[in-house]
């Protein structure tokens, strides 16, 4: 008779996951643990009792850190270790010069999570003391622990794809800001410009009219008096800059009337409207750079061979592929597809003891950029997306244990990046009867299915 084990898919990822840090870990290999700083460094070796073997305090860079690394070497040898495994909290970037210099002596090399160590902080004593030695042996021992993992080892593709989508996001957040303070300018002295068009700062017609404003030096007098026809040529002459060819004459005269309105603050006028315009020119040059970058970050996909792949799935664009992939790294390096989940902190966090049943919630514990980007992505796919436009329609059907919006968004979330795991590693495209389940895969572990 076969005896079941009992285990769950978790308890098997979980033990293989203890497998491959216990390669690298091993019992033969004492322990380096560095708290990294720009220009002082502060490292000490132990053995796996967290005992300390030897520390060590320089002043230099991370990326000179060879001969640290030989000193720790010669350390372990002294207590009849035969080699190193090396540690570090991911801070910046500068890991990235330490894993590079482990790799190149044949060394092990692990990254502990800085949340980790802050708990561990007030774990050891009961207090909130902290010094850089007492860091460093408290990433020492959570290396020893296993509570580590292994570092992404991006290929150069992918790693440039990472760093575009730092700048994207940079970028983004930097127009978004020139939007809110052009908004916020004319709410103060001119707020009647603001009810010339719905959504003002969405509309390429209501950008022009604001630079033939700015370009005028704000004499809203002297515009009025010249006439709505005269408005209107020059607001053509201008509109082409905005991307566009036409007018939407309605709002021309919307923008016109308010010329004459006396509404707001007079004394700032001017002023603002003269930094309105410096605004507006930042916004135009950051549109611009952002356009750029989402080229190259569509670029980068296509060297990965993945537009045909991502782009299959309704609804999603190469951009905001590539932005979701920028923020994952390889989906291949995740075990699951509910790994990249929990790496987004999409996963629902459980709080249930005995027969006691709480609230899930989102755990909120992933890489918050990833979860902005499939947000958003989120919101473009609906629309044009069935599978995921009935999944979002079912959990808010008033029948059932309904969700509130948000909330289905955040699973249609959850499910998008699910998908995108499977295309990726099974380089199969989109299949929406794999995506509803109606037919299998063949590989469990790659499954589409939109639960």
């Amino acid at each position: 008779m076969v005896q079941r084990s009992g285990l769950t898919r978790g308890d098997r990822r979980r033990n293989d996951r203890i497998e491959q840090l216990r390669r690298v870990i091993r019992a033969d290999r004492a322990i380096l643990a560095i708290d990294l700083g720009e220009d002082k460094q502060v490292a000490v070796v132990l053995d796996h009792d967290g005992r300390v073997l030897g520390r060590r305090t320089v002043r230099m860079k991370a990326f000179a850190l060879g001969g640290l690394l030989d000193w720790a070497a010669g350390q372990a040898g002294r207590y009849g270790f035969a080699a190193v495994v090396v540690g570090c909290e991911p801070t910046g970037h500068r890991w990235r010069s330490v894993m590079q210099l482990a790799d190149d002596a044949g060394m092990g090399f692990v990254c502990v999570q800085s949340l980790r160590v802050h708990l561990a902080r007030e774990a050891d004593d009961y207090t909130r003391d902290k010094t850089d030695h007492k860091d460093a042996v408290l990433i020492g021992k959570l290396i020893a622990r296993l509570d580590c993992y292994l570092p992404e080892r991006a290929e150069v593709d992918w790693a440039r794809l990472r760093h575009l989508g730092a700048r994207r996001a940079r970028l983004v957040t930097e127009a978004t800001r020139c939007q809110q303070q052009i908004a916020d300018l004319l709410g103060c002295c001119w707020p009647a410009a603001l009810d010339a068009a719905v959504k003002p700062l969405d509309s390429t017609t209501w950008l022009a009219c604001l630079s033939v404003v700015v370009d005028a030096g704000g004499d809203l007098a002297g515009l009025a008096v010249a006439g709505l026809d005269a408005f209107t040529m020059a607001a053509r002459a201008r509109v082409a800059g905005f991307g566009v060819s036409r007018l939407y004459h309605r709002i021309v005269r919307a923008f016109f009337t308010s010329l004459t309105d006396p509404a707001g603050v007079a004394a700032q006028r001017p002023g603002a409207l003269e930094r309105a315009g410096l605004v507006l020119a930042d916004w135009q040059h950051t549109n611009t750079r952002l356009a750029d970058t989402q080229d190259r970050m569509a670029g980068v996909l296509d060297a990965l061979g993945l537009t045909a792949l991502v782009t299959s799935i309704p609804g999603l664009s190469a951009v905001g592929a590539a932005v979701i992939l920028a923020e994952t790294g390889d989906l291949s390096r995740f075990a699951s597809a509910r790994s990249v989940v929990k790496h987004a902190g999409l996963n629902p966090a459980e709080n249930t003891s005995a027969t006691f049943r709480g609230q899930t919630r989102l755990s909120r514990r992933g890489r918050p950029g990833l979860r902005l980007a499939a947000w958003r992505a989120v919101w473009g796919a609906l629309p044009h997306n069935s599978v995921l436009h009935a999944k979002f329609t079912h959990l808010t059907r008033r029948d059932t244990d309904r969700l509130a919006p948000a909330q289905a968004r955040a699973a249609c979330a959850a499910t998008l990046l699910r998908w995108l795991h499977a295309i990726v590693t099974s380089r199969r495209p989109f299949d929406p009867d794999i995506a509803t389940g109606q037919r299998r895969t063949g590989r469990p572990t790659i499954t589409m299915v939109a639960a």
